[in-house]
């Protein structure tokens, strides 16, 4: 029996983003040649554009109300000149609006990048726009493509996660970057999935627990346990407390550990593994280690993997795509895998794929048993 839900839905959504696709290619294709690689070269100014403006946090200071230049530059302690050119730049853009001369509000772009917007994307343009994730790309990225090196760890000296165990402040930031993927994604990996025919979710690499609650408000026989890293659970086990209910969190709870060496046991075939964005950031060696800790942890059991990823097309990715794929080159030894690639880890760690879910969103889920 599937474990997929909401087939139609999860149909129309995949044709409403092939037509966005194709939409958004047609300014690429008009464009004169030369203008487009000149337009691709300054792209750059954009993001550090709207980094500052996340920076400022104008679009907290606008609120509900338009403002002039003149009180918004009052309110964020800068120049009134400068920020009504920056204004105007993003504006161009689509971030913002001006309603008047020298008047700007916030649209729908901008009210994602407001505080109390519980779907703000801000700590994920401040973590992709920070020191130690854009020098890499300006000082290393050729020579990391000349000689397959991590531009990240020429960049820094570090791996990336041994890294954040040393700089505090930026594996908080990375950690509020990961849990704003959830206004990126919606909540359909929780309603295109049939989680009902479980009783517990062992969320390996959960950060706080974003998604396994959000599983948890939906399917009231469900028990969720979530694994990382010590840094991450010893201020994720106290973060939920005055944001949901005793009863809710009464059936979370956290493990501290390293999925390189372990991960929590399965009880039964009523339990799943979630690996939600986990594995794009190892290299093959380490997601076959990861997935054959998993199969230890869980032999005998019958209980399942359900991992949620991308899966790249074997050829013509779309930009996306292909950008997370480049990001994951930047930063880690993972990548973003085609369906062939997964399955090649899956053989080599003792797993067979049960069932490909697509969702209403990007990413698929790939529901993993053991091999008999």
């Amino acid at each position: 029996m599937t474990l997929q839900k909401n087939s139609s839905k999860v149909r129309r959504f995949a044709k409403l983003i092939k037509l966005a696709t194709w939409l958004q290619n047609i300014p690429n294709k008009l464009t004169p040649s030369p203008f487009r690689l000149i337009q691709i070269g300054s792209a750059f100014w954009q993001s550090c554009a709207l980094h500052v403006a996340v920076r400022l946090d104008i679009a907290s200071v606008l609120g509900d109300q338009p403002l002039s230049v003149e009180i918004i530059a009052e309110k964020v302690f800068a120049q009134p000149d400068a920020v009504y050119r920056l204004l105007r730049m993003l504006t161009a853009l689509g971030v913002f609006e001006e309603v008047s001369p020298r008047v700007f509000q916030n649209n729908t772009l901008s009210a994602y990048l407001r505080e109390d917007n519980p779907q703000n994307v801000k700590a994920m343009i401040l973590m992709h726009n920070s020191d130690e994730m854009s020098r890499p790309w300006y000082q290393q990225l050729e020579q990391g493509v000349r000689n397959g090196e991590v531009p990240f760890q020429l960049t820094h000296g570090r791996e990336f996660y041994g890294y954040m165990d040393d700089h505090e402040e930026f594996d908080a930031l990375f950690a509020s970057a990961m849990d704003s993927v959830d206004a990126l994604t919606g909540d359909s990996f929780a309603t295109d999935f049939d989680w009902g025919r479980f009783d517990r979710v062992i969320d390996v690499g959960g950060s706080k627990g974003s998604k396994s609650l959000a599983l948890l408000k939906r399917h009231s026989q469900l028990t969720a346990l979530v694994f990382d890293r010590n840094q991450v659970i010893q201020s994720a086990s106290n973060y939920w407390t005055d944001k949901e209910s005793p009863d809710l969190l009464s059936r979370l709870s956290y493990q501290a550990g390293n999925l390189l060496d372990s991960v929590p046991a399965a009880k039964n075939a009523k339990d799943i593994y979630l690996l939600s964005a986990v594995l794009h950031g190892m290299d093959d060696q380490n997601c076959i280690k990861v997935l054959r800790n998993v199969a230890r942890a869980s032999s005998g059991t019958g209980a399942r993997i359900a991992l949620m990823e991308l899966v790249v097309p074997e050829s013509k990715a779309d930009f996306s795509t292909a950008a997370f794929d480049l990001q994951m080159f930047m930063a880690t030894r993972g990548r973003e895998r085609t369906l062939p690639e997964w399955q090649n880890l899956f053989d080599q760690a003792g797993w067979l794929l049960e069932e490909e879910i697509s969702l209403q969103s990007i990413g698929k889920i790939l529901v993993l048993r053991l091999k008999d």
